[in-house]
């Protein structure tokens, strides 16, 4: 008898939602708005229409249903329970009670980053590995921690916030998060910007980049890989800070596969390379064979992640 099972990816303005069986083959996914009106008081009862309602389409009982795997984007402990998810508009919300009893099925909860890298591990880029991490560079950094086959998540749920890693100390900005010289201030898409920026007004010298007044960390990547001197210095500049980062953590978790996802990793192998060989000139001895990967879900990650954590029961 087949089994399924429901990951659901919970972000800002949408919920990604995947209907899988449970050996990890997707049957169908799809997305809802994310409501966060009256602080997110419709999204958990959102959720549960469009699986009941996928159910009775298919005509598939709840018995035959694992369960709803749920990622959020904020801190989750181990009874399931969300500590202030901003882009929601959630306080402190038991989010697997509440879910349960409005479906009637065994609900899990983890942090949207971590059950992304719990999907890299299980389906991605990472496929077969038990000791993970991964960074998404996007507008922001997320990470996550995958030990053993477990997410980190950590006595607040904070495992795994590699973006809040302190980098500088000589930093006068102050990060989203209230802190100051954290990684995300510099390997983030808006942060690789920030860098280029800082650096074009204290030089005077040629590059390509002068030119574009809404400059992208994309535009940055393609001058590198075009010979322009000052942005090939800055990938240097960034995957440095973003390699000694990493090398940090590996001396203390040691993970077989480091996965590099989110919408910067589209600059492919000048970053990961680059990223590599920083990672090797600073990390412990023991380390230096870790592995580096491109993310392979992309936008799916979340969803698999969440289904792969709700079979950890």
């Amino acid at each position: 008898m087949k089994q399924y099972a429901f990951g659901v990816d919970v972000g800002g303005t949408t919920c990604k939602i995947g209907f899988f069986e449970t050996n990890g083959t997707i049957l169908d996914k799809w997305e809802i708005k994310t409501n966060t009106e009256n602080n997110g008081d419709s999204i958990l009862s959102d959720i549960a229409q469009a699986v009941d309602n996928k159910l009775a389409q298919e005509g598939i009982s709840k018995s035959d249903v694992q369960g709803i795997g749920i990622g959020v984007p904020g801190p989750v402990n181990g009874e399931g329970t969300v500590f202030r998810c901003v882009n929601l508009g959630w306080g402190v919300l038991n989010v697997a009670e509440a879910l349960g009893e409005l479906t009637g099925l065994n609900v899990k909860v983890g942090n949207d980053a971590n059950v992304a890298a719990l999907g890299e591990a299980w389906k991605g880029g990472a496929a077969g590995s038990t000791d993970v991490v991964m960074v998404t560079l996007g507008t922001g950094v997320g990470g996550g921690i995958i030990v053993n086959g477990q997410m980190v998540t950590g006595h607040n749920g904070a495992g795994g916030e590699i973006g809040h890693i302190t980098v500088s100390k000589s930093e006068i900005e102050p990060c989203n998060c209230g802190q100051y010289g954290c990684l995300e201030q510099y390997a983030s898409a808006t942060g690789i910007v920030r860098v280029a920026r800082r650096k074009l007004a204290k030089s005077q010298e040629e590059t390509v980049l002068r030119t574009n007044e809404n400059l992208t960390a994309k535009d940055i990547f393609d001058a590198a890989k075009a010979g322009d001197d000052i942005a090939i210095q800055l990938v240097d500049e960034v995957c440095g800070i973003l390699g000694g980062a990493l090398s940090n953590i590996s001396a203390v978790v040691n993970p077989e596969v480091i996965v590099i996802g989110g919408g910067v990793s589209k600059a492919g192998s000048i970053l990961i390379e680059n990223v590599q060989k920083h990672f090797i000139e600073t990390s412990f001895h023991a380390c230096r064979d870790t592995k580096f990967a491109l993310a392979k879900l992309g936008n799916d990650a979340g969803m698999y992640g969440c289904v792969k954590m709700l079979l950890e029961d």
